[in-house]
């Protein structure tokens, strides 16, 4: 198959997907209330990336943005302490 003719049909496919998650979002946006924001997850994710970002950093000295997303996720959870859901 011809590159061109496999781009258009990735792009028509992703061009569907998004009509489709649209039309999801906006039919759940009137049902459903606002959400609050999971802050303990943000600090989760942080590590995450904090850590894929230090061994990728290693590996590769030009990717250190990974490891700054880390880090910047880690305070914005911490930040926001306050608002952490108890487990109980």
């Amino acid at each position: 198959m011809d590159f061109l003719l496999i781009s258009l049909i990735l792009l028509g496919l992703a061009l569907v997907a998004l009509v489709i998650l649209v039309f999801v979002k906006f039919r759940k946006r009137k049902t459903d209330e606002a959400k609050e924001i999971n802050y303990q997850a943000f600090v989760s994710i942080g590590v995450v990336f904090l850590g894929a970002g230090i061994v990728m950093s290693i590996i590769n000295p030009g990717l250190i943005g990974i490891a700054a997303l880390g880090v910047i996720y880690i305070i914005i959870g911490l930040a926001n302490r306050d608002k952490w859901k108890k487990k109980s």
